[in-house]
């Protein structure tokens, strides 16, 4: 397995910071430029978005979702539109919201939301619940959604992709998943990370992005993370919430709380991922011991982006 590659940036005069990912382990290297041209354009355009929320003094937690929202709605993104499918060729995306006062909403095996995060979104802020399992068409429109029908999600380009790995001809990717982390201007901050899962996977599975600790958490004064990789491994290691852990209560930076819980917890399992973590501070750190990484963030200078 390969080491961990890492990328900081310094806490930034505007008060604020965001950082998001669009997946890991990708080959990216065999993207044509038209292709890595694509996918840079909706990194891009997912950054301006929640950007734009916090440059007006907007909430953390609206910036993440707004950014994730532009990557369900964009087909190249393993979430929402054009997310992965099942082993029965049907879309079932999950997605999670964490804000830093320890609030947190998820949902799982989701077909109706057109926009699962902002689905979760409203499990943390109108219900007692945390994590709810395949909210109906109805619910989804109680809560002023827009809802769609399940083949909404499901695009040529995933079908063909299914066929192939089902042929084994096509090795089924393991890291699909998109999110976003961000300090306010008052010093919040909240993650949010949504995601269709792995290709091929059995209906009803589950993985890390809407379990709180494994694939997103956040916390005020700490930091907030959003996790992309091999989901059972970020479940069994809680890695989201164990980075979090190295930083409140041995006093590290970000950038060693990543090192060590990938050291503890990924490379024993054989596992690979990625991670994008904002401090309390404004630092951002984007990490990955898989091939490449999607992922945009702002150095102080100009929007850098992954491909």
């Amino acid at each position: 397995m390969s080491g961990v590659q890492l990328y900081e940036v310094a806490p930034a005069s505007t008060g604020w910071a965001l950082v998001l990912h669009g997946g890991a382990g990708g080959r990216v290297e065999e993207l044509s430029l038209e292709e890595a041209g694509t996918y840079s354009e909706g990194l891009t355009a997912a950054y301006q978005a929640g950007a734009a929320v916090l440059a007006a003094g907007g909430s953390a937690l609206d910036a993440v979702c707004a950014t994730v929202e532009r990557l369900e709605d964009d087909p190249l993104f393993n979430a929402g539109r054009g997310a992965a499918l099942t082993s029965e060729g049907t879309a079932e995306l999950d997605a999670c919201v964490m804000t830093g006062d320890g609030r947190a909403g998820a949902i799982a095996a989701s077909q109706f939301a057109r926009n699962p995060v902002h689905a979760a979104r409203k499990v943390l802020e109108e219900t007692p619940a945390v994590l709810l399992i395949a909210p109906t068409a109805g619910r989804i429109a109680d809560w002023g959604l827009r809802t769609v029908t399940p083949d909404h999600f499901t695009t040529p380009a995933r079908q063909q992709q299914l066929r192939r790995v089902q042929e084994g001809l096509l090795a089924g990717s393991r890291h699909g998943t998109v999110g976003a982390v961000a300090v306010d201007v008052h010093g919040r901050v909240a993650a949010a990370t949504s995601t269709g899962g792995m290709v091929n996977q059995s209906e009803g599975r589950v993985g890390d992005t809407p379990v709180v600790g494994a694939g997103t958490y956040a916390r005020d004064g700490v930091g907030a993370i959003s996790c992309t990789g091999e989901g059972e491994a970020f479940i069994q290691g809680v890695v989201a919430h164990d980075v979090a852990a190295r930083v409140r209560y041995l006093g590290v930076g970000l950038a060693e709380a990543i090192t060590g819980t990938v050291a503890a917890e990924l490379a024993p399992r054989g596992a690979t991922g990625g991670l994008i973590a904002v401090g309390a501070d404004g630092a951002i750190v984007v990490a990955h011991n898989s091939p490449a990484m999607f992922a945009a963030y702002h150095d102080g200078e100009r929007l850098v982006v992954h491909t």
